[in-house]
């Protein structure tokens, strides 16, 4: 039986490997080369590669502590070695301009999510699959799937051999992004300050954007992943239009898979017996910023 698991998750990390490596392949600008591949490929693979060196360690300690952290480090690695592909004629302002956004927001929550974990001792989600190697695999793997697909369209425009340079489509996405990013630092700092407060020991935050939706930081991750691909647009041709799998994806993990279906089942199990907690499911948006029902 163990067996028969063992080869299920390979047969997961194979798949997540190869699908990964297609998406590149189609997507990838011919032109542009990175050690002897399509640049979309070495990256994909280097987006997987990191996952799979730190799981090493991960699992010989039985931790988690740096699995967000390492996220965060592989899109920075990713997106600055896509800047360095340029190659002779230099990377253009809009590859600068999405490997800059990329970083800012890398480095904000990696630091946030690091700081978290190590001030709460551990992350439930892994609870169960860190003594199963091959299931904790499969977790790294996935990690690595999710840096590269919610990178496509990014890595598109900065491989790119064509980029036109910064446009009004530069311009509107970037707005956007700085929108959402302002959106989901303020509503991180704003939990942050709730909890620390000892009065607000076993409550449920319903103050700031969280009166206004239950998971405004969701609301602006998937946002900021709008505007970065709204940035890259104007590079897309061909098969390069599955570019704008990147914002779907992170919609699609945040609202069905990992996020707002996880913390919504913890907060019920919580406090759904808690008549103020009713009344803020029954009033206050799942994810959209918008005012609660009086």
């Amino acid at each position: 039986m163990a067996l028969k698991k063992n080869l299920g998750s390979l047969l997961v990390v194979g798949l997540c490997t190869a699908l990964s490596c297609a998406l590149a392949y189609l997507t990838a600008d011919p032109a542009a080369r990175l050690l002897g591949l399509p640049a979309l490929v070495s990256l994909a693979v280097l987006a997987l590669a990191v996952q799979w060196l730190m799981f090493v360690p991960a699992y010989i300690a039985q931790t988690e502590h740096y699995y967000d952290l390492t996220g965060s480090a592989t899109y920075l690695v990713v997106v600055w070695l896509a800047v360095w592909a340029a190659g002779a004629g230099g990377p253009g302002a809009r590859t600068l301009l999405l490997a800059t956004l990329v970083s800012i927001w890398a480095l904000r929550l990696g630091s946030f999510l690091f700081r978290r974990v190590r001030q709460s001792g551990k992350d439930g989600r892994f609870d169960e699959i860190k003594p199963d190697w091959a299931r904790f695999l499969v977790a790294w793997t996935l990690q690595g799937v999710w840096v590269f697909v919610t990178l496509i369209a990014a890595l598109i425009a900065m491989t790119s051999t064509s980029t036109p340079s910064v446009d009004a489509w530069a311009v509107a996405g970037t707005l956007i992004w700085a929108l959402g990013f302002g959106i989901e630092a303020l509503a991180d700092a704003q939990k942050s300050r709730f909890k620390a407060d000892a009065a607000n020991a076993g409550k449920f935050i319903n103050v700031g954007l969280w009166a206004w939706s239950r998971h405004p930081n969701y609301f602006g991750e998937i946002l900021l992943w709008v505007g970065v691909c709204v940035i890259a647009i104007p590079t897309f041709s061909g098969w390069q239009w599955l570019g704008l799998l990147s914002p779907v994806f992170v919609a699609a993990l945040i609202v069905g898979v990992s996020g707002v279906p996880l913390l919504e089942q913890r907060a019920d199990e919580k406090w759904g017996d808690d008549p103020d907690y009713q009344r803020y499911r029954a009033n206050t948006p799942v994810l959209m910023l918008w005012p609660p029902k009086s």
